[in-house]
């Protein structure tokens, strides 16, 4: 009996993803979270036609920046995407299995990762997306594993999953 290999990131990533320029406001960004009522965002500049990642902002972020100028009223320049948001976010390539993923999710308390390839933002897995391919996987696999006596992943892929993509 064959046994089915787990998918990979790219099988269930998101590829329509809501995306911010880093020369956005802190106001425009706040109010591109509500509108689009997602809790975060990667931000990407164009370059020959490829959405290069550079950051990613949370609302965590611009709340961060928001409470801390609204609570000691000091005056600060004008805030941008560019100034608040995390740079070189861990992002993960579109081969990533999905035992791999599941424990950066559930070993750094991420809620998204970037799929990235070569610099460029192919989509976003999120908990649920990993949570969803599990139990499909799990569901479809079930009868195979009962016939086995262990199902191991990679270990070693999964003990360096910080080095999943080179670049950043």
């Amino acid at each position: 009996m064959s046994e089915r290999k787990p998918p990979a990131a790219s099988d269930f990533m998101n590829c329509h993803v809501h995306l911010v320029s880093p020369d956005m406001s802190l106001g425009d960004v706040i109010q591109f979270l509500i509108r689009h009522e997602i809790s975060n965002a990667p931000v990407v500049e164009t370059d020959n036609g490829r959405n290069k990642l550079v950051g990613f902002i949370s609302e965590r972020d611009c709340l961060a920046v928001l409470a801390g100028v609204s609570y000691f009223g000091s005056p600060s320049p004008p805030q941008t995407v560019r100034t608040i948001m995390r740079l070189h976010p861990v992002c993960v390539s579109p081969q990533t299995e999905l035992f791999t993923l599941a424990s950066i999710f559930v070993n750094h308390g991420f809620r998204h990762l970037p799929v990235v390839e070569d610099e460029a933002l192919l989509g976003i897995v999120s908990r649920r997306d990993i949570l969803r391919a599990m139990d499909e996987y799990y569901r479809e696999t079930q009868g195979e594993q009962s016939h086995r006596k262990f199902f191991r992943p990679d270990l070693h892929e999964i003990a360096n999953h910080r080095f999943i993509t080179g670049g950043f």
